[in-house]
C-alpha cells in the first residue's frame, strides 16, 4: 500500500520554484486521496536508511505535521483522522517508527522520536499503543544496543512525557521510566549524547514522578545524580541538569530542605563562573524558588489553610544570595542593543532580585543599598547603569514607607542621570523612574508633590526626544506618573496635560519610532493621561485632542496599501485612543455633547476601518464602538443598516476568536443601548450567536461571553425574546451541565467552568427580567433546572466570589420574576436560606448587597 515518494519530496525542497510547487500539489492531492496511504508511505521512507537524508527529515516533518497542530479545531481534527485508520496501518506505522530509532541517521532518529511522540498523545490516553513504553524501556536495558539507539529512545521517553498527562500511565511505568532515564545519566555508563538526551528526558518527566519524591531513598537517589550531572564537563548537559533543578524547585519546593545547602553551593559557584546558558538556569533555580515562596505567603496572607510548609529558603540565603546577584548586574553585553526580549546574566540577575525584593520585602534593603550608594556615582557606565538597575528591582516588595524615604533622597539624582552620557544608564533610569510612579505614586503618597512635579515633568518630556529605546520607557514612567492621578484626577497634574499630550503626539509620528515600540508606548501613555486627567480642567483639550485623532485616522485611509502592516499599527493606535476620549468624554453629561456632535462622523471612520480588513484593528475599532454605543445610547440606531455587516463578519471570525470575543460584546453593548430598536436585527443575531455556540472550531473562551449576551439581548428586547428561549435555554442547560462534569484537578478547566458558571447565571437573570413585566410564565419550566444548578454550584465549599455572587443574583431574578408560582419546586429550602445567611456575612460589599436582595424576595414569597 505504500507508495514510492522520495522525489516529490526532494522536489518539495528544490530551488525552482516551479518544481517545488508541482511536487507539493503532488503531495497534497496523495494526501487528499488517500491518508492512510501516505502516512504510511512518509513512515516508510522515514525509516529507509537507503533514503537520501532530506527526503527523511521531511517525511518525518510533514508526518509529525499530520497529527499535530497548535490550532485547536485543526488538533481535534487531526486527531479523528488518525483514530479513523485501519489499525493494521498504524502498527505497521508505529513499527516503522520504533525500528527509526535505530538508525545510523541522527536526523532521521531524532525526527522519529517526536513522531512517536505525537502518536502517543492521541493513543495513550486511549490505551491504543499500551507495548509503547515498554518497547522504550527494552531499548534501554539491552546493553549492546548502540548508543544512536539509546539516544534516540531516550529523546522519545522525554517528548511522550512531555505530551501525555501523568495520569495516562501506571506508577510501575512511571517508575522504570525513571529508572531507565537516570541510568541514561549515569558517567561511567554513557556517552555525552546519550546523558544529555537522559537529563533533558528528566526534564520532561519530573511532571510524573510525584510518588518518586515523596519517597526518600528514591528522591535523594533522583537528586544525587541531577546534582553529579550539574558538575559534568559538557556545557549542554550542566546546563539541562540545572534546568532539571528549576523545575524541582517549583514541583518538589517542600522536600528541599535536606539538599538546600548543596545546592547553593551548586548554583552561586555556577552563576560566578560558569557558561552563560548554565548560569542563566542556575539564576532560574532562585527564582523559582522565590514564585514557591510568594505564593506561600499569598496562602498564608488569605489563611485559606491549604499553603505547604514555608521554610524560607530566600531569608535564610539572602546574605549570600543577594551579593551573588548584585554581582551579575554588572555583567552587561558592551554593545547590545537595548531590546527587552534579549535575555543575558544581567536581565536574568535583576529579574531574579526582584523576585528575592517581593519575597523578603524590606530585609533586602539594607543589602542593596550599599551597592546602589557605591556603583551610582562611579565613572564607569556598568556601576552606574547596575546601580539603577539593582533601586529599580527593589521597588515592590519593601514596604512604602521604607521606599519612600529612600525616593525622597534619590529622586533628584536620578533625574539627573536622564541626563547621562550613556544610552545603557538613560533607558535603565527611565526604567526605574517607571517603576517608582508605579508603585509608590498614589493620592496618599508624597513622593511626587507640587514641589518636584514640575522638574520631574520637565525631565520626562525632554526624554521623549531621547533615542527611541529611551524614549519609550519616558513614555511608560509618564503612564505610571498619570496613573497616580486616576482615583482623584487631581488638579495638580492638570497644568502639565497640553504639554504632555503635545509631547506624546510628537513622540508617536517620530521617524525612528517605525522600528521599535515607542509609538504604541506613546499612544498607551496618551489614553492614561486622558483617563486619569480632571475631565472638568482638561475636556476642552481632550475634545480638541479628538479631533486630531480623527484626522489622524482618515489620513491612515490614504495610505498606500503596499504598507498594509504599518497602516493596521496605526488604526489600532488610533481607534484604541477614540475609544478611551469617548469613554472620558461621556462620564460627564456636560462634555457628552463633544461626542455626540461628532458621533456621525466618528462612525463613519470606524466603517473606512472595517474596509481594510485588518484584524487587529477590526478589534480596535470595534471596542471603540461599543464605547460609542454607550454614548449615544437610543440615536446609535441609524448606524446599524451599515454597521451589522461587519457585526456578522466578526461573530463568524473563528480563526482570530479575539475578534469575536470583542464583536460578542460589542453585540451586548448595542442591545444595551437600543432596547427594543435592536430587534429588526435580532434573528440574525441569535442565529450567528447559536452557530458560534454550536462549532467545535471556535476557541472556547469565545462561548461564556456569549452566554451572557444572551442576558443583555433578553433585557433588552422583553417579550419579544419568547421565541429564542427553547434554543437558547438548551444551550444553557447544556452548558450547565457541562460544568457539573468537569475535571476539579485542572485548574485551568476549572477557571473556564468558573466563567461559564457566572455567564449562564447571567444569561438567566437577563432573560428573566425581560419576562418580568410581561411574560413571566414563559421561563416556568425551566425553572427546576435553574434552580437544581444553583444549588449545585453553592453546595461546592470551593466555590469562586464571583460564581458565588452570579448564582445568588440568579436565585433572587428567579424568586422575583416567578413569585408564588416557584414555590412548589423548592425542595431543600433551608440549605437555600442557610447559605443567604453565610452569604450577607461576607466582607465582600458587592455580594452582601446582591444577597441582602435576594434574601428579602424569597422570605416574601415563601412567607405567604
Amino acid at each position: 500500500m505504500a507508495v514510492e515518494i522520495t522525489q516529490f519530496l526532494l522536489a518539495a525542497q528544490s530551488a525552482d520554484a516551479r518544481v517545488r510547487i508541482e511536487a507539493e500539489a503532488n503531495i497534497r492531492q496523495f494526501q487528499e486521496q488517500n491518508l492512510p496511504a501516505f502516512l504510511l508511505s512518509l513512515s516508510v521512507e522515514l525509516a529507509n536508511n537507503e533514503k537520501p537524508t532530506e527526503s527523511r527529515t521531511l517525511a518525518g516533518l510533514v508526518l509529525k505535521n499530520l497529527l499535530d497542530a497548535k490550532d485547536a479545531g485543526t488538533k481535534e481534527l487531526l486527531t479523528r483522522q488518525w483514530i479513523a485508520i485501519d489499525i493494521s496501518i498504524v502498527s505497521q506505522i508505529k513499527d516503522l517508527l520504533l525500528r527509526t530509532l535505530g538508525s545510523s541517521v541522527p536526523e532521521a532518529r531524532h525526527t522519529s522520536a517526536q513522531v512517536i511522540a505525537k502518536i502517543a498523545s492521541i493513543d495513550i490516553p486511549r490505551k491504543q499503543w499500551p507495548d509503547l513504553i515498554g518497547s522504550l524501556l527494552n531499548n534501554m536495558t539491552q546493553r549492546d544496543n548502540p548508543a544512536g539507539l539509546k539516544q534516540s529512545t531516550l529523546e522519545a521517553l522525554g517528548y511522550v512525557c512531555e505530551e501525555i498527562s501523568h495520569q495516562d500511565l501506571e506508577q510501575g511505568e512511571v517508575n522504570n521510566v525513571l529508572t531507565a532515564v537516570v541510568q541514561g545519566m549515569n558517567l561511567a555508563e554513557n556517552s555525552p549524547e546519550v546523558r544529555l538526551a537522559a537529563t533533558r528526558a528528566l526534564y520532561n518527566a519530573l511532571d510524573f514522578a510525584q510518588t518518586n519524591f515523596d519517597t526518600q531513598m528514591e528522591r535523594d537517589f533522583i537528586m544525587k545524580m541531577v546534582c553529579e550531572t550539574a558538575l559534568s564537563k559538557e556545557v549542554q548537559i550542566r546546563q539541562a541538569a540545572f534546568e532539571c533543578l528549576a523545575s524541582i524547585a517549583s514541583r518538589y519546593y517542600e522536600v528541599l530542605e535536606p539538599y538546600m545547602q548543596a545546592l547553593f553551593e551548586l548554583t552561586s559557584n555556577a552563576i560566578k563562573g560558569d557558561e552563560e546558558g548554565v548560569a542563566l538556569q542556575a539564576i532560574e533555580f532562585w527564582s523559582s524558588i522565590c514564585d514557591e515562596e510568594i505564593e506561600l505567603q499569598e496562602f498564608e496572607i488569605s489563611d485559606t489553610g491549604d499553603s505547604g510548609p514555608h521554610s524560607k529558603f530566600i531569608e535564610k540565603a539572602l546574605a549570600s544570595l543577594v551579593p551573588l546577584l548584585l554581582e551579575t548586574l554588572l555583567k552587561q553585553e558592551e554593545d547590545l542593543d537595548q531590546d527587552d526580549n534579549i535575555w543575558n546574566i544581567a536581565m536574568a540577575g535583576g529579574t531574579c532580585l526582584q523576585l528575592v525584593s517581593m519575597t523578603v520585602g524590606d530585609a533586602i534593603l539594607p543589602l542593596v543599598m550599599p551597592f546602589v550608594e557605591a556603583n551610582i556615582v562611579k565613572p564607569d557606565w556598568h556601576c552606574r547603569e547596575a546601580a539603577t538597575f539593582a533601586f529599580g528591582s527593589v521597588l515592590e516588595g519593601p514596604s512604602t514607607e521604607k521606599l519612600s524615604v529612600l525616593v525622597h533622597s534619590g529622586l533628584d539624582f536620578l533625574l539627573r542621570l536622564m541626563k547621562d552620557e550613556n544610552n545603557h544608564v538613560k533607558d535603565t533610569t527611565a526604567w526605574t523612574l517607571s517603576r517608582i510612579f508605579e508603585f509608590l505614586h498614589s493620592p496618599g503618597s508624597t513622593v511626587i508633590s507640587s514641589a518636584n512635579l514640575p522638574r520631574v515633568v520637565e525631565i520626562l518630556v525632554e526624554g521623549t526626544k531621547d533615542a527611541p529605546n529611551v524614549a519609550e520607557k519616558v513614555c511608560w514612567a509618564i503612564y505610571h506618573l498619570s496613573q497616580g492621578y486616576e482615583e482623584t484626577c487631581s488638579s495638580l497634574f492638570t497644568p502639565y496635560v497640553p504639554g504632555i499630550v503635545e509631547c506624546l503626539l510628537s513622540t508617536a509620528s517620530r521617524a525612528d519610532g517605525d522600528d521599535s515600540r515607542l509609538r504604541s508606548s506613546a499612544y498607551e501613555s496618551l489614553n492614561a493621561v486622558v483617563r486619569c486627567s480632571n475631565l472638568k480642567e482638561t475636556s476642552q483639550i481632550i475634545a480638541q485632542l479628538l479631533v486630531v485623532i480623527m484626522n489622524k485616522l482618515g489620513q491612515t485611509l490614504e495610505l498606500s496599501s503596499d504598507d498594509k502592516e504599518k497602516q493596521g499599527d496605526l488604526q489600532a493606535s488610533f481607534c484604541g485612543v477614540l475609544q478611551v476620549i469617548i469613554q472620558k468624554l461621556t462620564s460627564d453629561d456636560g462634555t457628552k455633547r463633544f461626542i455626540l456632535e461628532a458621533a456621525d462622523q466618528i462612525m463613519l471612520l470606524f466603517l473606512r476601518v472595517f474596509a481594510c480588513r485588518s484584524s487587529t484593528v477590526h478589534e480596535e475599532a470595534m471596542l471603540a464602538i461599543g464605547a460609542l454605543a454607550y454614548a449615544t445610547g437610543p440615536g446609535f440606531e441609524k448606524y446599524l443598516p451599515e454597521l451589522y455587516k461587519y457585526l456578522e463578519m466578526g461573530l463568524q471570525n473563528f480563526g482570530e476568536f479575539q475578534v469575536c470575543a470583542i464583536t460578542v460584546g460589542v453585540v451586548g453593548d448595542i442591545f444595551r443601548a437600543l432596547d427594543e430598536k435592536a430587534l429588526p436585527y435580532c434573528d440574525g443575531i441569535m442565529s450567528h450567536l447559536m452557530k458560534d455556540l454550536s462549532s467545535e472550531a471556535l476557541h472556547r473562551s469565545v462561548k461564556p461571553p456569549i452566554f451572557s449576551v444572551f442576558g443583555d439581548i433578553g433585557l433588552a428586547i422583553g417579550e419579544h425574546f419568547e421565541k429564542y428561549v427553547p434554543y437558547a435555554v438548551q444551550m444553557m442547560q447544556g452548558a450547565s451541565e457541562l460544568c457539573a462534569r468537569m475535571d476539579t484537578s485542572d485548574e485551568e478547566l476549572m477557571e473556564y467552568g468558573n466563567q461559564l458558571k457566572c455567564s449562564i447565571f447571567e444569561a438567566y437573570s437577563g432573560i428573566l427580567q425581560g419576562f418580568k413585566d410581561s411574560k413571566p410564565e414563559v421561563m416556568l419550566p425551566y425553572a427546576q433546572h435553574l434552580l437544581q444548578f444553583i444549588e449545585l454550584v453553592l453546595r461546592d465549599v470551593n466555590r469562586d466570589a464571583n460564581v458565588t455572587k452570579a448564582a445568588v443574583s440568579a436565585l433572587g431574578d428567579l424568586v422575583d420574576v416567578l413569585g408564588l408560582t416557584i414555590k412548589p419546586l423548592f425542595g431543600d429550602f433551608a440549605f437555600f436560606v442557610g447559605i443567604l445567611q453565610e452569604c450577607l456575612q461576607t466582607d465582600d460589599e458587592s455580594l452582601s448587597e446582591t444577597t441582602a436582595w435576594a434574601y428579602a424576595i424569597m422570605r416574601r414569597i415563601m412567607n405567604q
